[in-house]
């Protein structure tokens, strides 16, 4: 059972999240909270799977909140929920630790993937946000690819094609037929790439790798 702390400070959001997470198989809500300080709370108390985070929030909002439970309570993934597509919470949710992106207008069905997919480390952008995501990446690459790093990057030869097969967009089924490799075998370097990096998930690690210039995001 995936054991999800809701946190919203509108109150018709938390019951609709609620509705959709209790309606679901597999998964229930242990707890709410309506701002960051008393997220970072019921974390605490609670220890919940997923942490349905919203990110403009009174006395503290979702970003800080965010990057102090994931730092605090390693097992927690958090999915960090807005109300649009906004380059001002986007990267800094991602970068304090989220596993995923959505906003509010999305379908329950799409709001319960994604806490699937969080809790799975699969990693969750919307498609709405997906060419913010592109853009704000860009934003911060430095500068031109260096594939030859692979010692400061702390990559071997495989993970560096993975990780380049990853920014292409593939799932670990696509990079595994991409690299004749076998699946299980494409999720041991990516969980060995995680460790290297000290990131969570696939979204994770593509930030982190077009942060360092070994990849370029592009349309």
């Amino acid at each position: 059972m995936i054991e999800v702390l809701i946190v919203d400070d509108q109150p018709l959001m938390a019951k609709a999240l609620k509705v959709f997470v209790d309606g679901s198989e597999g998964m229930t809500v242990v707890g709410e909270a309506s701002d960051g300080a008393e997220a970072i709370r019921q974390a605490e108390i609670l220890s919940p799977d997923v942490v349905v985070m919203d990110m403009q929030m009174p006395v503290m909002d979702g970003v800080e909140a965010t990057r102090i439970i994931t730092r605090d309570l390693p097992k927690a993934r958090v999915l960090a929920v807005t109300t649009f597509s906004s380059e001002q919470y986007l990267v800094p949710a991602l970068r304090a630790g989220a596993s995923g992106y959505l906003v509010k207008d999305a379908e329950p069905e799409e709001v319960v993937a994604a806490i699937r997919g969080v809790y799975e480390g699969s990693g969750v952008i919307a498609p709405q946000v997906a060419s913010d995501l592109i853009d704000a990446v860009r934003e911060v690459s430095t500068g031109p690819l260096q594939p030859g790093g692979l010692v400061e990057h702390g990559l071997t030869e495989r993970e560096l094609a993975v990780v380049l097969s990853l920014a292409r967009g593939n799932s670990n089924s696509e990079i595994a037929a991409e690299l004749f490799l076998a699946e299980a075998t494409v999720k041991t370097h990516m969980g060995r790439i995680m460790d290297k990096w000290g990131v969570r998930d696939r979204v994770q690690v593509l930030i982190h790798a077009a942060q360092l210039g070994l990849v370029r995001i592009g349309v």
